[in-house]
């Protein structure tokens, strides 16, 4: 009998992985989609979510989330198990723990093609099972770089299918958690300003020890009791405004989350959980 061979995709709500959806509908219709769920995902993540299910025309596996909520292995269950540590760029729990982990547990021992959504214009590895793993079942896919397919087509492929781009690429350039560390300072202004209720949560994981002096922090080297308090707000929004109207002016075609994309990167081009935020 013939092996059966599962063709996977996971979404991570943001625009590539979403783009790679979209072109591979018709491409693999035995395809199966998913999507690794936190807990801590913003609402715009889980509404984008929903139009994309409806446009593939097949439920999208939401992982971790349980019809009973006691037993979700979510964000705050993991940071529980971890001793109130945060995870940070050195400390990288959550991505293994709500995202590699789950969708190992997800393909089980079955033989499956796993699709990832980096482009012809990139230069990254996607998903690989650890060395020390006798996990050899799954091989990744990369149709985007094998058809030379570029972040302006995934644009083109978005705003053909009538998709477009979710709400918060107004003011992040990168899905993920809320809180998620690897957010710059003007999407911590953007969160704020947009959702201060999640904010104000964000805040509430963060700790002090009086004692030690010590911080754990979700920007390094600043809380966010300190980032929102107003002429930290005005000198971020200045700077970022100042660096979008000379990227603008270098380059004045571009679409408007082309150039804050660039400004973004230029204040921190640390490369964040492929996982996360593709």
């Amino acid at each position: 009998m013939a092996e059966n061979i599962r063709h996977v995709l996971g979404l991570s709500g943001g625009k590539d992985s979403s783009a790679l959806a979209v072109y591979m509908r018709d491409r693999v219709p035995e395809m199966e989609y998913f999507f690794s769920d936190t807990g801590k995902e913003l609402q715009e993540t889980y509404d984008f979510l929903d139009r994309l299910e409806a446009f593939l025309g097949k439920p999208i596996v939401r992982l971790n989330m349980n019809a009973d909520a006691n037993s979700n292995r979510d964000f705050d269950h993991w940071l529980t198990v971890y001793g109130g540590l945060l995870p940070s760029s050195q400390i990288r729990w959550c991505t293994v723990n709500l995202k590699i982990r789950p969708f190992e547990e997800y393909i089980g021992e079955d033989t499956a093609y796993h699709y990832i959504a980096i482009r012809a214009d990139e230069d990254r590895i996607g998903y690989k099972p650890p060395s020390i793993s006798s996990l050899r079942n799954i091989e990744p896919k990369y149709p985007f770089k094998e058809d030379g397919i570029t972040k302006e087509d995934v644009y083109r492929i978005l705003e053909e299918s009538g998709l477009g781009l979710p709400d918060y690429y107004k003011w992040r350039t990168r899905s993920g958690c809320y809180f998620c560390f690897f957010q710059r300072k003007s999407e911590w202004v953007g969160l704020l300003e947009q959702h201060p209720d999640l904010f104000e949560l964000a805040k509430g994981y963060e700790k002090f020890n009086p004692e030690t002096g010590e911080r754990f922090t979700w920007c390094q080297g600043e809380s966010l009791e300190e980032l929102s308090q107003p002429e930290r707000i005005a000198e971020i929004k200045a700077n970022t405004e100042k660096a979008m109207a000379s990227k603008k002016a270098a380059k004045p075609n571009r679409r408007l989350i082309e150039i804050l994309t660039d400004v973004l990167d230029d204040e921190d081009d640390e490369e964040p959980c492929l996982p996360c935020h593709k």
